[in-house]
C-alpha cells in the first residue's frame, strides 16, 4: 500500500468499520473500468457526482450512485424539492471537494458539510465498492455502514 493511507481507508479503520481496500492504476478514473479491474459487479461499483444547485447557492450534493446508471438532474432536482441543478464541472468539484475527479468520496468528507446523497437502485446491494478518496483506491464496504458514514439520504437520481 501507499506511504500514507487514503483518507477514507483512514477513517474506516478508525471507526473499525469492516471493509476490503482495491488497488488499481491511478489513470483509471471511470467506475465502470473500475468494475471491470476489481472484479466487482458495475451495479456495486458507486461513482460520487458533484452536483450544484444552478445558479450555485451554498455546497454542492455529493451523490453516489451506481456506475451504469446516468444521473437525470430534472429527476434528483424533483426529489429534493429544487429548482435546477447541474453537474459541477471537474475544476468546480475538485476546487469545492479538495479531492481530485477520480479519486472524490463522500467517506473521505466526512465533517465537510457535504449533502451526501444515494441513488435509490444502489440499496438493492448489501455491499458497494466507493471511491476512497484518492486515485487508484477504492474500498468495499456495506452499504448500511457507508449511509450510517456519511449521513447518505436515499432519492431518485436516474
Amino acid at each position: 500500500m501507499a506511504a500514507s493511507k487514503p483518507l477514507a481507508v483512514r477513517l474506516l479503520e478508525q471507526k473499525r468499520v469492516a471493509h476490503e481496500v482495491f488497488a488499481f492504476d491511478d489513470t483509471i478514473r471511470s467506475a465502470q473500468e473500475v468494475a471491470r479491474v476489481t472484479g466487482m459487479p458495475a451495479e456495486q461499483v458507486l461513482k460520487t457526482l458533484v452536483v450544484e444547485q444552478d445558479p450555485p447557492k451554498g455546497k454542492p450534493y455529493l451523490v453516489m450512485m451506481p456506475s451504469p446508471l446516468e444521473i437525470d438532474l430534472k429527476v434528483l432536482a424533483a426529489s429534493l424539492d429544487v429548482k435546477k441543478l447541474r453537474m459541477a464541472t471537474h475544476r468546480d468539484a475538485e476546487r469545492h471537494t479538495g479531492l481530485q475527479v477520480g479519486g472524490i468520496s463522500a467517506l473521505a468528507l466526512i465533517g465537510r458539510g457535504f449533502d451526501v446523497l444515494i441513488e435509490e437502485t444502489a440499496t438493492l446491494f448489501d455491499e458497494v465498492l466507493v471511491s476512497a478518496g484518492q486515485r487508484g483506491y477504492d474500498v468495499k464496504l456495506g452499504l448500511e455502514d457507508l449511509v450510517a458514514l456519511t449521513s447518505a439520504r436515499v432519492v431518485r437520481a436516474s
